[in-house]
């Protein structure tokens, strides 16, 4: 601080003594005209790091009592390890330790220690980073191999899917999910193809293309952390002090009315992930703010959730087949995802599993359909977007001249999914398998749910009515029924009158 007064003090006395003789013409006028035009220059040749700790109050805070922590435990003149973790991440050492250690690399630090000043300018610089790619690639960095030339290994990916899943199940207090490492895997698998390493850039390349939301949960937390905990004075986010509660993009899963198997309802994992994949009209917010600036605001730090997804049609619960599928589908005007569970003969192998995603009303058609927000991913065994585009789905049961059934893909002579019209099998890239499961999750508002439910009591109402059917004797004459009933044997009604 003191040798950047003295500087600026130093060059305003070179460029007063170098000013022509206008500015003294006038006293006080052109001293102030002068020493204004000074502070303009002098502002933009300074180098940005000189003056960036001015916008950063809550860093400047936070370095100040970092580093007091560590020279009265360590006695350093820096931050250490110990003290970043102990103070700032007490429950997750793992992100602590690599958030400290990308600090620390890219201060070029010669000691175990970083020093205060390179604290303040790296996490500055850290926290400046706005563009969602260029964050995305941060995260990957962290968790990269630093000591070794910076590639990331299915470790370290592993790592990074492991800390952004236990983020988002803490802030929802959401108990472990006995499938989240399968997920997790899938997307490791997906990634590397076998490979041992590869580059942050494609890495960061392909989580952006297939879970680009992977790193905003833990990008909020990690801000929230450095730019609150100085609040809470010398004791900052120690074990002793609450932790910062920051809502995640996971919906909370809407219970069915009756108790199902774990196994036969979306894991809280697979929701996890999808929420970090999917576009957002799957992702309805429960308040949105009305005003600009709010929205503005809250769509940056994250703190839009989505509203709870509702279980329409579960296979094990309501029933195989076509006719049950469409009576618990047809009229939600919402986007939905359809999970298709394909049964493997062997039963060490996991179950192949794929979501059709349908941004808009499913119906019944000849035709392809569907916007630009409709895509079918694979979950199991590997995790990845297969098509995504308009005119993939289609839906068939009663058109004759058609092929019957459900599908998805953009070729309609070779797709990627098709369920046959009994909804018993499915044939995914080619090859045929049985269905285990079929579940519908619609992702709509709750008043989508209530239209349809109200639209299916009418529907009951008006086949009750057209099940009674009053008939005069001149209609019975002429009836088809009374037809039938007479070739089977039954007396003419006639006959008994004669």
């Amino acid at each position: 601080m003191g040798n950047q007064v003295a500087r600026v003090g130093n060059a305003s006395h070179r460029k007063v003594e170098s000013a022509p003789a206008a500015s003294t013409g006038n006293g006080n006028h052109g001293v102030n005209v002068t020493a204004s035009s000074i502070a303009a220059v002098i502002s933009k040749s300074e180098p940005d790091h000189h003056n960036s700790h001015t916008q950063f109050f809550p860093i400047e805070n936070l370095a100040k009592i970092l580093s007091h922590l560590a020279h009265q435990e360590a006695h350093v003149n820096g931050i250490t390890k110990s003290i970043f973790e102990k103070y700032l991440f007490p429950t997750h050492p793992e992100l602590s330790e690599r958030l400290f250690t990308y600090l620390h690399h890219n201060a070029h630090a010669t000691t175990a220690y970083i020093s205060t000043t390179a604290f303040k300018q790296q996490s500055e610089k850290f926290l400046s980073v706005m563009n969602d790619q260029a964050i995305l690639e941060n995260y990957v960095k962290i968790y990269s191999d630093l000591k070794n030339g910076g590639n990331v290994t299915p470790e370290t990916l592993r790592a990074l899917l492991t800390s952004c899943y236990q983020l988002a199940m803490e802030s929802n207090n959401t108990s472990a999910c006995l499938h989240s490492q399968q997920i997790i895997n899938a997307v490791v698998i997906s990634c590397f193809h076998g490979k041992t390493s590869l580059s942050t850039s494609y890495v960061s390349n392909w989580i952006g293309q297939h879970c680009p939301r992977l790193v905003y949960g833990l990008q909020r937390y990690v801000v929230h952390v450095l730019t609150t905990a100085y609040r809470n004075g010398k004791a900052l986010l120690s074990k002793e002090q609450p932790q910062p509660s920051v809502d995640i993009l996971t919906p909370v899963l809407e219970k069915s009315d009756q108790e199902f198997p774990q196994v036969d309802l979306l894991p809280i994992s697979y929701v996890w992930l999808l929420s970090c994949t999917l576009p957002q009209c799957y992702l309805q917010t429960n308040d949105s703010p009305k005003d600009i600036t709010h929205a503005l605001i809250a769509r940056r730090t994250g703190s839009i959730c989505p509203k709870h997804w509702t279980l329409l049609y579960n296979s094990g619960e309501h029933g195989t087949g076509a006719n049950r599928f469409l009576h618990h589908v047809l009229g939600y005007r919402g986007p939905t995802l359809l999970i298709i569970r394909a049964a493997n003969l062997e039963r060490n192998e996991e179950c192949p599993t794929y979501c059709v995603c349908s941004a808009v009303e499913w119906r019944e058609s000849h035709l392809y359909w569907g916007d630009e927000d409709s895509m079918g991913i694979q979950l199991i065994p590997s995790y990845k977007i297969m098509e995504k585009g308009p005119k993939v789905l289609y839906l068939n049961t009663n058109i004759r001249g058609y092929p019957h059934g459900l599908r998805f893909g953009s070729d309609p002579r070779s797709p990627l999914i098709s369920i046959d019209e009994s909804f018993h099998s499915v044939t995914i890239a080619g090859a045929p398998y049985r269905i285990a499961s079929l579940e519908v999750w619609g992702c709509g508002d709750t008043k989508l749910r209530e239209k349809q439910l109200e639209i299916k009591k009418w529907q009951v109402k008006e086949a009750e009515k057209q099940r009674v059917v009053k008939l005069s004797a001149s209609d019975w004459l002429d009836h088809p029924d009374r037809y039938l009933l007479e070739l089977a044997g039954r007396a003419s009604y006639n006959e008994s009158n004669n």
